[in-house]
Order: C-alpha cells, then sequence, then structure tokens
C-alpha cells in the first residue's frame, strides 16, 4: 500500500480528479485556517463548475467495471482503507485538531465513529443479495436484484468532517458506485482531501472517487443540480437542504439528507440526578456543542429543577477550555468567526429575554465559554434555534405530558433523551417525542455504525448507518425469465 504523508503541512493544495491530484492553476484558492491560533493550514484550491463536471463524468465511466469487481474486491478495498486510517490515527488526529478544532475526546470519537462505518461497509459487498418470487404467468421466474445506484454525490460538513463523509463515501463505494465528494470550505482536508489519500492508498480505481473542494454558494448547486447522479447525500442545515433536495429531485435523483435537530434532554421527576447530569453534560458540551444532536435544550421537572442548575452549572465552570491539542482541554474553539457570533447573540439575546446566566457567556477569540442559561423558556433565543455551540438553556416542567409537548414543539425531530428510574415513565415519553431517535438513560449524541441514524419533520429524510444506508446506495432491479412460450390475448 501507498504510504503517503498526512501531516498538516503535506502539500494539500490539490484537487482530487480521476486519480490524478491536480495544482490550483487558475482557479482561486480557499484559506483553510486553525480555528484557535487563526493560522493558515493550506492554501486548497476552490473548484469549479469545469471541475464538478469532469469529476462525475469521470464516475459515470469508472462505475461499471467497478461495480463488475467482485464483492472480495470491493471488500479489499474498503478493509485496506480501514489499515490505512489504523496506521494514521495519530496523523488524522493531529488533522483534526488543527482543521476543525478538534479536542483529544473528540478526535478519539470520530475516528473510532468512521472507522466502525467502514467496518460495517466492507460487509455490503456480500449483502447485496436478491429474491426469487413466484409468477401470476406461467412459466416465468422473478428475480429481484440488488444492484448499485450508479454514482452517488455527497455534500460534507464541518463539524465531524471525517466521520460524517466516510458514512456515505465508504457504503456507496463498497456497494459497486462512485463518487464525487464535495467537503465544506472549513474542512477541505479531512472532510475530502485526506479521504482522497486514505482511497487511493487503499487501491479505489481511477474516477471512483474525486474530491472537489469548492465554496458551497460557487459550486453547491453544481454538486447537487447535475444530471449524473443517482443520489445526493447532504449533511448540513435544514434551510440548505431542502435547497439540496430540490435540485436533484430535479434530476430525479434521491436526496439522503441529515439536517439541522433541536434535540432535548429530558429530566423527569424519576431521574437519577447524578446520572442525567453527567449526560447532560457530555451531550451538551462534546466538540463545542458543534453536533447535530448534540443537546440543544434541558428539559428538567420542577422538582429537580434547582439542583440540576446547580449541579450542571458547577460540572460546566470545571471543563478546561482553549487549545485543543492539550489532553486536559474539554471545550476548544468554534469553527470561525461568524459561527461564533451567532452562539454569543443567541446567547445575550436569551439573557436580555430573562433568562440567567449562571456561567459562562464570554468568548476568547474562537472559544466560546461553556454556558448554563436557567430562566429558560422554549421561546428564547438560545432554545428556539438550534445554537450549535456550547450553550445549556434549562427549561422546567411540571408534568410528563407538558415535557413531550415543549420537546415537540420545533421544526425539528432529529435525536433526544428521557432520564427516569422508571422506564415505563421514560418509554411513554420516549414514544411521545416525534424524533428519530430517542435514548432513554443517556444523551442524544450516540451513532453506531450498525443502527439507523437520521430524523423526523425537518431533521431530514433517510437514514444512514447499517442495512439503512446499503439501501440508500442501491436499487432494487427486478429480471424475469420466461422460460416457457407464452399466449398473449392478441
Amino acid at each position: 500500500m501507498t504510504d503517503l504523508p498526512l501531516a498538516p503541512e503535506s502539500g494539500w493544495e490539490s484537487l482530487y480528479l480521476a486519480g490524478d491530484w491536480i495544482d490550483t492553476g487558475e482557479r482561486d484558492a480557499i484559506t483553510d485556517e486553525d480555528p484557535f491560533t487563526r493560522e493558515e493550514i493550506a492554501s486548497v484550491p476552490a473548484g469549479t463548475k469545469d471541475d464538478v463536471d469532469r469529476a462525475y463524468e469521470a464516475a459515470a465511466e469508472a462505475q461499471e467495471s467497478w461495480a463488475e469487481q467482485p464483492p472480495q474486491a470491493r471488500a479489499g478495498v474498503i478493509n485496506a482503507a480501514i489499515e490505512f486510517v489504523g496506521d494514521h490515527r495519530e496523523e488524522i488526529a493531529e488533522l483534526l485538531t488543527v482543521e476543525s478544532g478538534s479536542t483529544p475526546v473528540k478526535c478519539e470519537a470520530e475516528i473510532g465513529t468512521a472507522r466502525g462505518m467502514m467496518q460495517q461497509a466492507a460487509s455490503y459487498p456480500f449483502r447485496m443479495d436478491g429474491q426469487h418470487m413466484d409468477s401470476i404467468t406461467p412459466g416465468k421466474e422473478n428475480t429481484a436484484e440488488r444492484v448499485p445506484v450508479g454514482v452517488v454525490g455527497v455534500i460534507s460538513p464541518w463539524n465531524f468532517p471525517l466521520h460524517l463523509s466516510m458514512r456515505a463515501v465508504a457504503p456507496a463505494i463498497a456497494a459497486g458506485n462512485s463518487v464525487v465528494l464535495k467537503p465544506a470550505s472549513n474542512t477541505p482536508i479531512t472532510g475530502g482531501l485526506l479521504l482522497a489519500r486514505i482511497f487511493e492508498a487503499a487501491g479505489v480505481p481511477e474516477g471512483a472517487l474525486s474530491v472537489v473542494p469548492g465554496r458551497g454558494s460557487e459550486i453547491g448547486d453544481a454538486v447537487a443540480d447535475h444530471d449524473i447522479p443517482r443520489v445526493l447525500a447532504f449533511t448540513g442545515s435544514t434551510e440548505i437542504g431542502q435547497r439540496v433536495a430540490e435540485k436533484a429531485a430535479s434530476n430525479c435523483a434521491l436526496p439522503a439528507l441529515e439536517l439541522g435537530g433541536n434535540n432535548v434532554h429530558v429530566v423527569t421527576d424519576g431521574a437519577d440526578l447524578d446520572r442525567a447530569v453527567d449526560g447532560g453534560v457530555f451531550g451538551s458540551f462534546l466538540h463545542q456543542g458543534q453536533a447535530c444532536i448534540s443537546i440543544n435544550r434541558h428539559l428538567v421537572h420542577e422538582s429537580l429543577y434547582d439542583d440540576y442548575v446547580d449541579a450542571l452549572a458547577d460540572r460546566t465552570a470545571s471543563l478546561a477550555t482553549g487549545d485543543p491539542s492539550a489532553d486536559e482541554t474539554i471545550i476548544g474553539p468554534i469553527i470561525d468567526e461568524s459561527q461564533r457570533d451567532q452562539i454569543v447573540g443567541y446567547i445575550e439575546e436569551s439573557v436580555e429575554e430573562g433568562a440567567t446566566l449562571e456561567t459562562g457567556g464570554e468568548s476568547d477569540g474562537l472559544v466560546v465559554e461553556p454556558t448554563v442559561l436557567s430562566d429558560a423558556d422554549n421561546d428564547m433565543a438560545a432554545a428556539e434555534n438550534e445554537h450549535f455551540g456550547p450553550v445549556a438553556p434549562v427549561i422546567p416542567f411540571s408534568s410528563d405530558a407538558e415535557a413531550i409537548e415543549l420537546a415537540n414543539d420545533t421544526i425539528h425531530g432529529l435525536s433526544g433523551s428521557v432520564h427516569s428510574e422508571d422506564l415505563e415513565q421514560a418509554r411513554r415519553i420516549a414514544d411521545g417525542i416525534d424524533t428519530g431517535m430517542i435514548h432513554i438513560n443517556d444523551q442524544p449524541i450516540n451513532d453506531e455504525p450498525h443502527v439507523p441514524f437520521g430524523g423526523m419533520k425537518q431533521s431530514g429524510m433517510g437514514r444512514y448507518n447499517g442495512e439503512q444506508i446499503l439501501e440508500e446506495v442501491t436499487t432494487t432491479k427486478l429480471v424475469s425469465v420466461q422460460h416457457e412460450p407464452r399466449e398473449y390475448p392478441f
């Protein structure tokens, strides 16, 4: 296997098109910056519409021969990619730290989850099964076969760039498709060019994977609105996802969307307080709260409310903040200034609306202090919006019915959690919340490679992981054989 350098300074100034690394040339460049130091990591070419066209055309040309490879060959590429990630774990963690502000615990979680997705994908070539069905026509044999869709377009986000790119790319390639990947412009390396190096080293055929970094405002529509891809996998905001879905559907491509969330952490009167606080801290502050499945609102029964707020604020104030490369750091930087300003704005607006600032609320550079807001309600800025930051609004409720009503008072329905030692109570509340995923006596940040992942309402459509993502990147083809002459009515 080719051993390619992965250090931040290791020449990332290229696109990866049809098996070739192409320099910037006359293209504009994207300045890739460390969100903590704001120093330049690399100057990455900004892909053009012509690059998107070339990538899709190469993908279409490569796909048929790739799909014809035996399952062990396709699985072999995925297994080689898994080995590569394992061998270069430290270098990949460094890239995640300097490009996305990932702390050690987040790097470990992201790399582990990405490898888990790849391990699932390695089994997909052997799970392309079919079904034999009797026919209503004498002498006819029906077979429904699972076949690759062809070409898959992937637009991935900046918050968990390796994981959220890999969960679409690896299954699509394993199933016999080819892929065009556009990573977020904040993380063109860990969300895109890194995957190109991984799969190139693993032996993926030329054209089966192309990576086109670029600004969404410039090439996003070109990726989503192209007539070649049959599936368009997108992870990001609801607003942009709706636009992507419209563009994809105009060419009868299937949109596979994982969009925004406004996830609740429900702490009932039957909860174990310490356990609920433990989950609340992790679920709010992993990766500075920059996760679609992080806790956006803490709903706490009035009988435990004051104790919960005090305990949550104490734990939150103790979290180490600053340099994400330091072993002790839990809260690193927000990805960029616009995101930071939005988060701080939500905090300030919520305080003006009557919330009490228990701890946090300030920022130093792009590091926003982990923040707890008490006396909050559903209509406050930090609760109503997906704040996508280290902010924990705590909202009281008086009954299970009110908790369900508050939880469902949002356009989103992605994840959530419910705490109670009475499992029947917890299950009743969990069943009443309109969300694609719900976790009892835990917190919402759960993503297991073999279980379905996705949302309801405006949190998306389709599912990732396990059998569900295999269904997204394959389609059913009916083949019938008429073994005996058939009599027709005319």
